[in-house]
């Protein structure tokens, strides 16, 4: 083989060749599944490569299998995640990344036209192994920078029994930590997917967990238990469900930001939580759901889940419609009395249709005070002082309208069960025309 000028690369590379390859690119963990897309930075070594003469190929070629062994030696010592036996499928991974890497700069030697495909793949598929492995880019980073290295030496050492001339080596010595540099950010590329779609796959495995659990009738607990496996979900033996109110703009929000154990459904028309009672404390949701209505309901058993829903869902709605007065984030609990006394609408109404008919005849005016005078006298000792301070008005005039009670409802105020009646009646009746 000729060593003289022929080899001689015409072009000035202004990049020492001895220099230490850079650092691999990299992003913080939580900033990796953001990744943007690095295709459109990939090439810059593969025309380095390719602006050198096509007879170096034939000359390097001979050390491809030497400089492969060498390289996958130096990373297995730099790198204890890798120091294990090359059987099997993660041995055939990284025997074949070497040797693609290898090959294709090779191949990419005074070949503008050599594929590109192959490798960028590779190294792709790389950075999707190392996350389905559970570690960070961390080790196969450190392997590109300490295969970097050892390719570096091993040119440089076999250049120098060439007798190529620095030029080369310039070039040479660019390309190669170009490379580093691009495998890199493709393995970062193939890992923010992998990444990406494992989310979504948790996310989905876990709203329909969620739609297990709450069910109705819920399902087996053979199921749920399978589900939560899969989904990575811890079984609590005790829950909470929380009751969201839709928003128009709830879909241009950011899903609020609680503990990883918190199962939640954030698109459906009623959005809600569902965790432990320790994970959805007032303290950890009010500043997590600013903007949304809440309501936390009683604690559960988890296989009655689905009540609790149903009870923040039902305050949720009275607080809606104005029945019940709550702040953004509520607890159902605080309003027992009220859930219960207007669990079934439609009896309520009904109670209240029979037992107040005698005021149906009484203009709106004359039935509102009435009413509160009746519900006063029921819940009280009985007498005019008493009543008139809690009505704010005259005793005579407790006295006027408690002689017009009882022509409208006569013995039945002397009757327990008809007054206990009233009592419900009436005070369903404010509720309702809040």
């Amino acid at each position: 083989m000729t060593t003289d000028a022929g080899y001689r690369h015409g072009n000035t590379v202004r990049k020492n060749a001895s220099r230490r390859p850079p650092r691999a690119p990299g992003l913080p963990p939580r900033q990796r599944q953001n990744a943007p897309d690095v295709t459109a930075g990939i090439g810059r070594a593969s025309r380095l490569w390719a602006s050198l003469p096509r007879e170096l190929a034939k000359a390097f070629r001979p050390h491809a299998d030497a400089m492969t062994a060498e390289i996958l030696r130096e990373i297995q010592l730099a790198v204890p995640e890798y120091a294990r036996p090359l059987e099997g499928p993660f041995g055939r991974t990284i025997v074949r990344s070497i040797q693609q890497a290898v090959r294709h700069c090779m191949d990419n030697l005074g070949n503008p036209a050599a594929p590109q495909e192959a490798w960028i793949g590779v190294f792709r598929h790389l950075g999707k192994v190392e996350f389905s492995e559970g570690r960070t880019l961390d080790q196969l980073q450190t392997a590109y920078r300490v295969g970097g290295r050892v390719a570096w030496r091993y040119v440089a050492s076999v250049s120098q029994s060439l007798g190529l001339s620095t030029d080369f080596l310039c070039v040479g010595a660019e390309a190669i930590f170009a490379y580093v540099d691009e495998i890199s950010a493709l393995s970062l590329q193939g890992y923010a997917a992998a990444q990406k779609r494992a989310a979504g796959t948790r996310a989905r495995q876990r709203r329909q967990l969620l739609e297990l659990i709450l069910a109705d009738p819920p399902a087996s607990p053979t199921a749920i238990a399978r589900l939560a496996a899969t989904a990575g979900w811890r079984l609590p033996e005790r829950v909470v469900a929380v009751a969201l109110e839709p928003r128009a703009d709830q879909h241009h929000r950011e899903p609020p930001s609680l503990d990883s154990e918190v199962l939640m459904d954030l698109e459906g028309p009623q959005p809600c939580l569902l965790a432990d009672p320790q994970l959805v404390t007032a303290g950890s949701l009010e500043p997590a759901l600013a903007g949304w209505r809440a309501v936390i309901g009683p604690e559960v058993k988890l296989g009655d889940a689905a009540m609790s829903l149903r009870w923040a869902r039902r305050t949720v709605d009275l607080a809606r419609r104005g029945v019940i007065d709550a702040p953004p984030l509520a607890r159902a609990t605080d309003h027992l009395a009220t859930l219960w006394l207007l669990s079934d609408e439609f009896l309520v109404k009904e109670l209240i249709r029979r037992c107040l008919a005698p005021l149906a005849g009484l203009t709106d005016k004359q039935r509102t005070r009435l009413g509160q005078t009746l519900l006063a006298w029921l819940q009280s000792s009985g007498t005019a002082p008493d009543m008139a301070d809690r009505l704010g008005v005259h005793p005579q005039t407790v006295r006027y309208r408690m002689r017009q009670l009882e022509e409208l409802f006569g013995e039945r105020l002397n009757d327990p069960e008809s007054r206990s009646d009233l009592e419900i009646a009436l005070r369903a009746a404010q509720l309702l025309d809040k």
